[in-house]
């Protein structure tokens, strides 16, 4: 291979690990270009690309870009498994291990997981999670079930004052004891008396109590009379004395 060949290389593959922060390195021999074709488009729906390369510029790659903890899974025949921000780890993680799995022959040796180093027993657990989708969906759950909880809580109550208040019209209704309220107003308000400002009519009752009632003014002239009639008496005496 050139040197210009090899200068490319190593800057491509810079150019993947720069790029991305998941991917997962795998041993690839024993497969055949059909099996491994066939992994490549079973890895890109799930948003990865699968690459066969060589160590020795792998290693350059990564000492370029900072990735050493990749230094220790590049032995033997590699591929890499480039994992886009929007792809679905576990789902590429499944499906290399579903392969390796049929084949008996592709070895998971490790990877990347958002840029912290995963062993290849790792991947295998990685493999087991359900897929970003379902894991959405689980997440959504488990928002939404307190809240329609909650919702249940608070609307119970209302459901259950509501039915007993109906069941108790209910009731009222076959015993004959619900009052119209429009019609129990418009009742009270003729029964009640219209006020006029006008004295009340004098019935028997105030009559008397007219007649029996003295005021001041005639308790005074009673005074009045008797201090006549005393004062006449006293003159009268006075006149038998001097006969």
């Amino acid at each position: 291979m050139l040197k210009t060949d090899k200068e490319r290389i190593v800057h491509e593959l810079a150019a993947d690990l720069g790029s991305v922060e998941t991917l997962i390195v795998a041993d690839y021999r024993g497969l055949t270009n059909k099996q491994l074709e066939a992994l490549r488009d079973e890895l890109i729906p799930h948003g990865a690309r699968f690459r066969i390369v060589k160590n020795t510029l792998t290693r350059r790659a990564a000492e370029q870009v900072g990735a050493e903890s990749l230094l220790t899974l590049l032995e033997g025949p590699t591929a890499i498994a480039f994992i886009e921000s929007s792809g679905d780890p576990a789902a590429v993680a499944k499906a290399l291990a579903a392969t390796a799995k049929a084949t008996n022959v592709l070895t998971l040796r490790g990877g990347l997981l958002e840029g912290k180093a995963l062993s290849g027993e790792e991947v295998d657990r990685l493999a087991t999670l359900p897929s970003t989708e379902v894991l959405r969906g689980q997440l959504v759950g488990a928002i939404v079930a307190p809240l329609t909880q909650l919702l249940a809580l608070v609307s119970a109550p209302l459901r259950d004052l509501h039915g007993l208040v109906d069941a108790r019209i209910k009731q009222l209704e076959e015993q004959g004891e619900v009052v119209d309220p429009v019609a129990e107003a418009a009742a009270e308000t003729q029964t009640e008396e219209p006020v006029t400002g006008e004295p009340a009519a004098e019935g028997p009752e105030n009559v008397g109590l007219v007649v029996q009632a003295e005021t001041p003014s005639d308790s005074a002239s009673a005074e009045a009379d008797a201090s006549d009639e005393a004062g006449e008496d006293d003159d009268h005496e006075s006149r038998k004395e001097e006969e």
